[in-house]
C-alpha cells in the first residue's frame, strides 16, 4: 500500500530570532523562515503614489530583498501550506500581504490563495504557537489598508513638504507628518519658557511640635480665601499679625485612603517608565522589548518568548496570567496581599486598542527575573525585572493609608483670620507597594507617599510653635520633556501611535532639530526655524488637533468604517493648495520666522539675505 504524501507547511515570520524560537516550538512538517522585515516599500528616490488614479501606491522590492524573496519562493513552491505568522498588528500585516503577493496570492482570485493562511500570536510560547496554528485565518485586508493609508499619508507629506526646506535652509532636510507635530511641541515648551516671567510670592510655615513629634502647617488661607503674598513685606506682616497666638487644633479629620497598583504595562508606559527608572530611549526600550519577545535561550529549556507583544494599547490581561501572577504573589507575600477578585484591566484602553491584544507582560511570571537573570544582559534584566515587577504588583491588593488633616484657624491681633493647615499620611498595609513602586521626575504629582506623618492630634489640642518661617519663592516655567513626559504628551493628545514614537523622537536628534541635555530636550535653532516655517506655510496640517485626527481616520479604516481613498483625497485637497501657496511664500516666511529682526543691509540699504551653514 502506497504511503501517504507528508504535508510540508511554510512558516514565515518577520525576524531570524523569531524563526528559531518558533522553530524550535514545530516538528519536521513545518519550515520556519524569516522574511527580516518589509520585503516592498514605496521607491525611495520618487513620490511612487499615483494621485491621479486614486493615490494608487507603487510598491517595488527593497534593495537586498530580492534574494530573500527568491528563497522564499523556492520554499513555497514546494509547500502545501503557506502560514504568515507576522507581528499582530498593522505593520505585521502589511508585511504578511507584501510577502505573501509576491510569493503568488491574489485575495479571493483563484482556489491557489488557499495555500496562504494568516496565523495570529501575541507571545511565542509553545502553547501559543500551537492555538495559533488551530486557528489559522485570512490576511485583514482593512488593517493592510490603514497602513497602506498611513505610508502614503507619510510619503505625501515627506516628500512634497521637505523641499521647501531645501532652498530656504538647507538641502536635505526633512519634514514628517507626525514628527513636525512633535517637534512643535518641543519648540512650543521653548518658547513658553523664554517668554516666562519669574512672580516672586511667600509663604509662611508653622514649625509646631506635639509629645515630642515635629510636623509642619502650612498658612493655607487668610480670612477664609486664598490670597497671595508677594513680597517679604506682606510675609512679614502675617508673622507679627500673628505674634504670641496660641496654635491649638480646631478641627481633625481621618481618612482612610486606597491606592490601587497601576495598570500592566502598554507601549507608551513601558517607554515612559524605562526613561524614568533605567535611563533608556525609548528606541532601546522597544529593541530590548523586541528580543525578550521574540525569544532567549534558557539553557536546558531552550529559547522561550518571555514577554507578550510589546506594542500594543491595550491593559487587558488575560484570566490564566493573572490567575498565575496571584498565585506567585501569594506565594510570595501570603494571602493578604492578594486581592478577592482577579484584575483583568479591561475597559481602560484607549479607543484604538485592540481587544485581541494584551498589556505587555510575561509570558509566564514563573519566569522569575532572577532565574533567567545569567540568559540575559544586563539591559534585558533590567527591562524584563521591570515588567515582571509591574505585572505582579498589578494583581496585588491595594496599599492602604491613614491620612490626616488638622486645621489650626487663628486670630491674629488685627482680627483677621488665619487658617494653617498640616497634612500627614501613614501606610498601614503596603499591598503592592511591597513588590513595585512607579518612578517619578520633576513635574509629576506629588502622592500620599510624600506626606510625613503626623502626631496623634485632637480638637483643643494645644501644640508648640517652634518657629514660624517665612520664605520666598517665585513661579517657576513649564519643564522641558523628557523622553517620559514627551511620550506621555504625544499619547495623551493622540498623535502618532506609541510604536511609532521611539522612531518619532530618534529622527529628532539625528536630524539635529533637537539635542538632549540634563535628559530634556532643547530644540536647536535649526529645529526652530524648520519647525517655525513649515507651522506657518501649513497650519492646519501640522497641527495637533488635526493630527490625531487623521489618527483616528486611519483607526476607522481599520474598523471598516472609511475607505482608505475616501481619507485620501480629503486631506490632499486642501493640503495641495497649502504646498503651491508654500511653494510661493517660503523664503519670506523664512525671514520672518528666522531673523523677524534683521531690516535692510546698513552698508547698501537692501533687504539681508539668511545664509545657513551647517551649525545653523
Amino acid at each position: 500500500m502506497a504511503r501517504s504524501k507528508r504535508q510540508t507547511r511554510l512558516v514565515i515570520v518577520e525576524s531570524p530570532a523569531k524563526a528559531r524560537t518558533i522553530g524550535r516550538y514545530l516538528g519536521p512538517d513545518y519550515r520556519v523562515r524569516a522574511s527580516i522585515g518589509h520585503v516592498r516599500d514605496l521607491p525611495e528616490r520618487e513620490l511612487g503614489v499615483d494621485i491621479e488614479h486614486g493615490f494608487e501606491p507603487r510598491y517595488v522590492i527593497i534593495r537586498g530583498k530580492g534574494k530573500i524573496l527568491q528563497e522564499l519562493k523556492r520554499e513555497a513552491d514546494s509547500a502545501d501550506e503557506i502560514l504568515l505568522a507576522t507581528d499582530p498588528d498593522r505593520e505585521g500585516e502589511a508585511i504578511a500581504y507584501h510577502v505573501a503577493e509576491s510569493l503568488g496570492y491574489r485575495p479571493g482570485r483563484d482556489d491557489g490563495d488557499r495555500r496562504f493562511r494568516r496565523i495570529l500570536f501575541h507571545e511565542i510560547t509553545p502553547e501559543a504557537v500551537r492555538r495559533a496554528l488551530e486557528r489559522p485565518g485570512t490576511i485583514d485586508l482593512r488593517k493592510v489598508e490603514a497602513q497602506q493609508a498611513r505610508r502614503i499619508l507619510d510619503r505625501l507629506v515627506g516628500y512634497q513638504v521637505s523641499p521647501l526646506l531645501w532652498k530656504p535652509i538647507r538641502p536635505g532636510l526633512s519634514a514628517g507628518r507626525v514628527q513636525t507635530v512633535a517637534l512643535r511641541l518641543i519648540t512650543e515648551r521653548e518658547a513658553e519658557i523664554r517668554a516666562f516671567r519669574p512672580e516672586e510670592y511667600w509663604s509662611v510655615t508653622a514649625r509646631l511640635e506635639k509629645d515630642g513629634q515635629p510636623f509642619e502647617a502650612k498658612l493655607h488661607h487668610i480670612d477664609g480665601k486664598t490670597f497671595r503674598l508677594e513680597n517679604e513685606a506682606a510675609a512679614t506682616a502675617v508673622l507679627a499679625d500673628l505674634e504670641g497666638v496660641a496654635f491649638v487644633v480646631t478641627e481633625v479629620r481621618r481618612r482612610e485612603k486606597q491606592k490601587s497598583p497601576p495598570a500592566p504595562f502598554t507601549t507608551s508606559t513601558l517607554q515612559q517608565e524605562a526613561a524614568k527608572r533605567l535611563g533608556f530611549s525609548a528606541q532601546k526600550t522597544m529593541r530590548i522589548a523586541q528580543q525578550l519577545y521574540e525569544g532567549v535561550e534558557l539553557g536546558a529549556e531552550g529559547a522561550v518568548g518571555l514577554i507578550t507583544y510589546m506594542r500594543t494599547d491595550s491593559t487587558r490581561v488575560a484570566a490564566s496570567a493573572a490567575e498565575a501572577a496571584r498565585a506567585l504573589a501569594r506565594a510570595l507575600f501570603g494571602e493578604l496581599y492578594v486581592p478577592a477578585q482577579p484584575r483583568l484591566w479591561t475597559g481602560k484602553q484607549q479607543k484604538a486598542a485592540q481587544e485581541a491584544h494584551e498589556a505587555i507582560r510575561p509570558t509566564d511570571p514563573a519566569h522569575r527575573p532572577e532565574d533567567v537573570r545569567a540568559y540575559l544582559d544586563r539591559d534585558a534584566f533590567r527591562l524584563y525585572h521591570l515588567i515582571w515587577l509591574r505585572f505582579v504588583a498589578s494583581q496585588m491588593a491595594n496599599a492602604v493609608y491613614d491620612t490626616t488633616t488638622a486645621d489650626f484657624e487663628l486670630a491674629g491681633r488685627s482680627g483677621r483670620r488665619y487658617l494653617f493647615r498640616a497634612t500627614g499620611s501613614v501606610l498601614t498595609f503596603d499591598g503592592f507597594t511591597r513588590l513595585y513602586r512607579e518612578a517619578r521626575e520633576q513635574g509629576d504629582h506629588r502622592t500620599l507617599d510624600d506626606l510625613a506623618p503626623l502626631p496623634a492630634l485632637a480638637n483643643g489640642d494645644r501644640c508648640r510653635l517652634l518657629e514660624l518661617v517665612p520664605a520666598q519663592h517665585f513661579t517657576q516655567p513649564p519643564p522641558r520633556y523628557t523622553e517620559a513626559s514627551l511620550v506621555k504628551e504625544l499619547e495623551r493628545l493622540g498623535i502618532g501611535r506609541p510604536s511609532t514614537y521611539a522612531q518619532i523622537i530618534s529622527t529628532l536628534l539625528e536630524r539635529k532639530y533637537v539635542r538632549l541635555e540634563d535628559k530634556r530636550f532643547h530644540p536647536t535653532p535649526l529645529g526652530e526655524t524648520v519647525a517655525g516655517l513649515l507651522v506657518r506655510l501649513f497650519p492646519d496640517i501640522f497641527d495637533v488637533g488635526f493630527t490625531s485626527e487623521m489618527e483616528s481616520e486611519l483607526d476607522r479604516i481599520e474598523e471598516g468604517d472609511l475607505h482608505w481613498r475616501q481619507v485620501l483625497e480629503r486631506f490632499y485637497g486642501p493640503f495641495q493648495r497649502r504646498l503651491r501657496e508654500g511653494e510661493r511664500q517660503s523664503r519670506d516666511v523664512l525671514r520672518e520666522v528666522a531673523a523677524p529682526g534683521a531690516g535692510p543691509c546698513p552698508a547698501c540699504g537692501r533687504p539681508l539675505q539668511l545664509r545657513w551653514s551647517r551649525h545653523g
